[in-house]
């Protein structure tokens, strides 16, 4: 497959930046796609997503949040949480893609805490739509079967708390969540869970009436078998009034 790639460094606040990769097709593409990933996931897990896409004309941008893979290591940022993914690292990246692209449509696929963010009208100026993947509130009493559900509550309430503390930073390939990860990704996590709307009861997210925002097409995808991302759990993180039903 033809596929040219840019690397880039793209700034975030102050003197941080975040690592990620253009794909690009030898001809000029036709849209512009930003792949926003999820926990613990590094970019190098879309690289087969981003090839499909260059493959069908687009121009790709992925990338890693700050604190994880080639974005920086989990104990240089200790302090770096979900939200600051989500309300700093997706609107960086997006802002970049607007401009670089500004004169081609855009969309963006969210996996996980990705999609939160735009679900949450984060990075979604511009954007003809976007599609989450596996979105879904991670409410650890909502995790099917009682076996998995005892290990993430051990993992996110119990485990990672004291491994924070012993490391620095959740090493998260050692608990079996992924990659490591910012100590306060991993607490921020921790307490959204334990609450029954996830951060819609954190209410210093304003979740609800920014999720109230949101006005471009929505698709939201999930899997049947997913004992995390249930059909309940991803209805929890979509667009939607201030007032709950």
């Amino acid at each position: 497959m033809s596929i040219r790639t840019e690397q880039l460094q793209i700034p975030v606040v102050g003197d941080s930046s975040v690592t990620g990769t253009l794909w690009l097709p030898l001809d000029e593409p036709s849209a512009a796609l930003t792949i926003h990933p999820a926990t613990a996931t590094p970019e190098r897990f879309y690289r087969g997503l981003a090839e499909y896409f260059v493959a069908r004309g687009y121009a790709v941008v992925t990338y890693d949040f700050r604190g994880t893979g080639r974005s920086g290591k989990p104990k240089d940022h200790p302090e770096l949480r979900m939200r600051d993914w989500m309300m700093q690292d997706v609107p960086a990246v997006a802002a970049w893609v607007r401009q670089r692209f500004e004169d081609r449509p855009q969309v963006a696929i969210g996996h996980s805490v990705g999609a939160h963010a735009l679900a949450l009208d984060y990075g979604t100026d511009g954007l003809a739509g976007f599609v989450t993947i596996s979105s879904h509130a991670g409410v650890t009493s909502t995790v099917r079967g009682t076996a998995e559900r005892r290990r993430v509550a051990a993992v996110l309430h119990l485990a990672g708390p004291v491994l924070c503390r012993v490391f620095g930073y959740m090493p998260g390939r050692r608990a079996g969540l992924g990659e490591d990860m910012p100590s306060g990704a991993m607490l921020e996590w921790g307490k959204w869970a334990r609450k029954p709307h996830y951060f819609f009861d954190d209410p210093t997210m304003n979740a609800a009436s920014r999720a109230a925002r949101v006005a471009v097409a929505v698709l939201a995808i999930g899997a049947s078998d997913d004992p995390w991302a249930t059909p309940e759990q991803i209805e929890e993180i979509r667009p939607f009034t201030d007032e709950r039903g």
